[in-house]
């Protein structure tokens, strides 16, 4: 592994996230595919991406600040997926696993925020 976020398991559930979000996201009605599908991919793949990007930076307080973007990513997704079920194309089981999934890593960001100096 050549970079630093990849050891990262904060990182690697975030990728699981993403993947998650694609899976229910793609089965969105049309009327959907530009409108919450879109603003649930963008927010998980958010999650991820500030997270690698951050931990590149020069110094922990860059760091910190891209983890905070992210972390406000996983709030995102979460109102989407509150969004979904209440228009009825989130199951709750769906809603369930990926409303944990965010809990999870909401507690990991936090950690590894606390964490850098």
């Amino acid at each position: 592994m050549a970079f630093k976020f990849e050891k990262l398991i904060v990182w690697q559930k975030s990728v699981e996230l993403s993947y998650q979000i694609h899976l229910i996201a793609i089965h969105f009605p049309k009327q959907e595919t530009y409108v919450l599908g879109s603003q649930i991919r963008r927010a998980a793949d958010s999650v991820s991406l500030n997270i690698a990007e951050g931990s590149t930076g020069q110094s922990n307080a860059e760091f910190k600040r891209f983890l905070g973007i992210a972390l406000r990513s996983v709030v995102e997704i979460v109102g989407c997926l509150y969004l979904g079920r209440k228009r009825l194309i989130i199951s709750e089981q769906q809603f369930l696993t990926v409303y944990n999934l965010c809990e999870e890593l909401l507690v990991m960001i936090n950690g590894l925020k606390r964490s850098l100096t």
